[in-house]
């Protein structure tokens, strides 16, 4: 009688698993893709260091594929303290510290309107029904109240006007009298609900890609010419551009932020639907070769080739495409050397030929003088020999093959 119990149970039991609906997470919660990104770094102690204390921040971030709506994350990656963020708004930007009639919508975590974000960690807020459209600018609002943050996470360039206000006013239509900063704090990250064929691509990179002398707030890096790029074909405007570009950036040292090996897990791997990288990294480890003031300065090709190996090798383990970026001309820059210029030479010729990258992105051959090629072509240099002004920024987006994103 036991036995035929326990066969009835199990019969029962098999039927309702055929009949009661079966949920996933998949059709329940919308899927995600990144629009906007940085990459965060520890402001050392300094004027980057700022006493936040009942502080509204309201940071202005310029996307780069649209949505139905939208989640912000917030970074304590270098805190050692916990850090409080209340009151926090997400809108539609009308330039300078204003934000458009209606468009404000409050952040909320979990349904709360405050957070603790813990040190080390970053955070992704609830959904935020705000549409928003390709290449538009978004203001994010957030309070500091009083508290104590230690060892702040912010990124230093944003070739942008962002704005710190006394007290609590984060959904101010206007902040006339706000102190004006050119640093991202706290943030790093915009997703959009994904459609079909949305995906995302992470530029990583130095001050080059970060957009060093590019035109203050115009938003010409050339991450984001090629997301305007991407919006231009039909069958391409669902992928965004995640800009994690540092100034200063190596890829085996640390110096100017966490080095390029070491943040490939948070900068990169944990992007909401990457699956492409575009490595632009190696000049600034060169220009030591220049004045060599320790030892792991002396730095090879080979040593530098094995670092972005492995940037490429973690990015295929994820089942996301690694695409190498030649090193732009550097001749008669501040810390050029002719032992630089046969690194860097050695460095382009193995990113176009080894095989490690599953395509190239030739930027040397695309703003180098013809006549000149160890220099950059006049049209497209800045000035100082290292970083292009506009129309290098222009030229470096425009030699990008664009099918190295088709499905």
């Amino acid at each position: 009688m036991l036995n035929r119990f326990f066969r009835v149970a199990a019969f029962v039991l098999a039927v309702a698993a055929l009949t009661v609906p079966r949920f996933s997470h998949s059709q329940t919660a919308p899927q995600w893709v990144g629009t906007w990104a940085t990459a965060p770094m520890v402001a050392d102690p300094g004027p980057n260091l700022r006493p936040f204390s009942g502080t509204t921040l309201r940071e202005i971030v310029h996307i780069s594929a649209g949505g139905a709506q939208i989640r912000v994350r917030f970074t304590n990656a270098f805190g050692t303290d916990p850090l409080t963020i209340s009151d926090a708004h997400e809108a539609l930007s009308a330039g300078s510290a204003a934000i458009q009639p209606g468009a404000d919508h409050a952040i909320t975590f979990g349904g709360a309107t405050s957070v603790n974000v813990p040190p080390g960690a970053e955070l992704f807020s609830d959904p935020v029904a705000l549409a928003v459209q390709p290449l538009s600018d978004l203001a994010i609002s957030f309070y500091l109240p009083s508290q104590v943050m230690r060892a702040e996470t912010y990124h230093s360039f944003a070739c942008q006007d962002n704005f710190i206000a006394n007290g609590d006013v984060s959904s101010a239509p206007d902040l006339p009298d706000a102190t004006k900063i050119s640093s991202w704090y706290f943030l790093d990250g915009v997703d959009v609900q994904a459609v079909e064929g949305s995906r995302a691509i992470v530029t990583l990179g130095d001050s080059i890609t970060d957009g060093a002398l590019s035109t203050h707030g115009a938003n010409l890096r050339w991450p984001d010419l090629l997301a305007a790029r991407l919006q231009a074909d039909p069958n391409l405007k669902n992928i965004g551009v995640l800009n994690v570009g540092i100034g200063g950036n190596r890829v085996l040292n640390e110096v100017a932020g966490p080095s390029a090996i070491s943040r490939i897990d948070r900068d990169v791997l944990s992007q909401s639907a990457v699956h492409y990288v575009i490595v632009l990294e190696s000049i600034n480890d060169i220009g030591r070769l220049s004045h060599i003031t320790n030892p792991y300065d002396d730095i090879t090709a080979q040593q530098l080739e094995m670092g972005l190996k492995q940037i490429a090798d973690a990015a295929h383990e994820h089942g996301i495409k690694a695409i190498g970026a030649t090193l732009t001309p550097y001749g008669g820059a501040g810390y050029s050397s002719d032992k630089g210029e046969q690194v860097r030479e050695a460095v382009n010729d193995w990113i176009r030929n080894s095989g490690t990258f599953d395509g190239v992105v030739d930027f040397d051959k695309a703003t180098q003088d013809p006549a000149n090629p160890t220099h950059f072509n006049a049209a497209y240099d800045s000035g100082d020999h290292l970083h292009p002004k506009d129309d290098g920024y222009k030229a470096m987006a425009g030699a990008i093959d664009l099918t190295l994103f088709a499905k």
